[in-house]
């Protein structure tokens, strides 16, 4: 696979993820077994802008050949990948979210190989 295509497909996810948080907070909190309060809607649309900046940042970066530039944009985006497996997998096990969280968790897992791929297996490539 090409980094292009990953990044095209983080992009995706993100969109497909993000824009109905902004639009739909509390459907989307609801789908995943969390509360409708006004404070987790604005969480979630908080949480809706972060995925939308991820989703343009990864549709800009998806031609960038620059070796500095994907030296930093690569491991950010493997970090927080890394995290959100973590956050979203201690979230859906203690109880805040239902099972619909191991979608998110796969989904972040997903990305974080692929961006692990391209870190430590075939670094350098774009």
């Amino acid at each position: 696979m090409k980094l292009k295509y990953l990044l095209i497909i983080n992009t995706v996810v993100c969109f497909v993820y993000g824009l109905p948080l902004l639009l739909l907070p509390a459907t989307m909190m609801s789908l995943h077994g969390l509360a409708e309060d006004p404070a987790t809607k604005l969480m979630g649309q908080f949480f809706g802008v972060e995925l939308v900046a991820i989703g343009l940042l990864t549709w800009l970066a998806r031609n960038v050949t620059d070796s500095k530039a994907l030296g930093a944009i690569i491991p950010a985006l493997l970090i927080s990948d890394v995290i959100g497996v973590v956050i979203t997998v201690l979230g859906t096990v203690s109880g805040p979210m239902n099972a619909l969280g191991w979608l998110g968790a796969a989904v972040y897992a997903l990305l974080a190989l692929g961006y692990a791929y391209f870190q430590f297996l075939k670094p350098g490539a774009s």
